[in-house]
């Protein structure tokens, strides 16, 4: 029985599917070899692995609000088989009532922080993206007289530990009238030695006849920067928005040293307070501001999933 004949370099549709999924770097074909299934399979477990002691800590959290002070500290009183009383440690709670999380809510009074982190991250994102990606240009593309000892010196300053600045820091900053303000914060991200080396990895691999072709064009370096530079570097700046994120929501010290005791104050300075301010406060009732704190950096990627992945993965294959 003759078949059809079909065109070079096609095939049948489904037949690079399995189950629904495409081919990858490992083949369905590659499958059927017995040493890459048993790697394969061997890598899915590691990565089930890994990923539940990522998000373990985090459900641990959120279950452990739903739970009572007793259930919490001792457990769950059950009866043995001795007919006698035991405390048993649950994962679960007994019950998934709300009520503790309302209350909590209502003491804490977060909407207001939830602002001030929010106007503290959107400023830390601006500057991280707009000095430091000013610095790596003038490094990758324009080079001045001295680039390298800037370079060096960039590059030098990852060995210093960040704490050792605080103190000369927090005095400048008092003698500037900068405390109370969100200024030093964003200043501070602005200034970051390794967002610069990644802005400058990333723009050395571009084109130089780019550059040269918006030259002709009569394009000043500025004008390189944000029409060429900047939208290019999308792949970059979201894996530098992710770490900027990341880092201004949950940032303490500084933030602790500059808020502390003011209208300004961002959300983990409030949670602290909330800690060794509050008569009475319990673990649980911490632990519960713990979610609270920790709601927003989650929503926002569950919501921009795609577009950071993506984003992700293309600036991996850079180059």
């Amino acid at each position: 029985m003759s078949t059809p004949n079909t065109m070079p370099g096609t095939r049948k549709r489904g037949a690079g599917r399995v189950s629904g999924k495409t081919d990858g770097l490992i083949r369905q074909y590659d499958l059927r070899k017995p040493p890459v299934a048993a790697a394969y399979t061997l890598m899915m477990i590691v990565a089930a692995l890994a990923v539940a002691l990522s998000v373990a800590p985090l459900i641990w959290t959120i279950l452990g609000g739903f739970k009572t002070m007793q259930e919490f500290s001792r457990g769950v009183k059950t009866v043995g088989a001795d007919g006698k009383n035991k405390w048993v440690m649950a994962f679960l709670p007994v019950s998934f009532s709300l009520d503790g999380y309302i209350e909590t809510w209502r003491q804490t009074k977060f909407m207001r922080n939830y602002l001030n982190s929010l106007y503290a991250v959107l400023g830390c994102c601006a500057s991280a993206l707009l000095f430091n990606g000013l610095m790596a240009y003038g490094l990758s593309r324009l080079k001045p007289r001295g680039w390298r000892v800037a370079d060096a010196l960039v590059t030098g300053s990852l060995l210093l530990p960040g704490m050792i600045n605080i103190v000369p820091l927090f005095i400048n900053l008092t003698r500037l009238g900068l405390t109370r303000s969100f200024i030093p914060l964003w200043l501070g991200v602005g200034a970051s030695a390794f967002t610069i080396i990644l802005f400058k990895n990333f723009y050395d691999a571009m084109p130089s006849s780019l550059f040269e072709a918006a030259r002709l064009d009569g394009c000043s370096n500025l004008q390189m920067f944000f029409r060429i530079v900047m939208p290019l570097s999308m792949p970059i700046n979201m894996v530098v928005l992710i770490f900027t994120v990341n880092g201004a929501w949950s940032d303490f010290l500084l933030p602790y040293l500059l808020l502390n005791n003011s209208p300004s104050a961002t959300v983990m300075v409030r949670l602290f307070e909330f800690r060794v301010a509050t008569a009475g406060v319990t673990a649980i009732e911490v632990l519960r501001a713990t979610v609270f704190s920790i709601l927003p950096p989650i929503a926002l990627f569950i919501i921009f999933q795609r577009q950071i992945t993506s984003n992700v993965m293309a600036s991996g294959m850079k180059g």
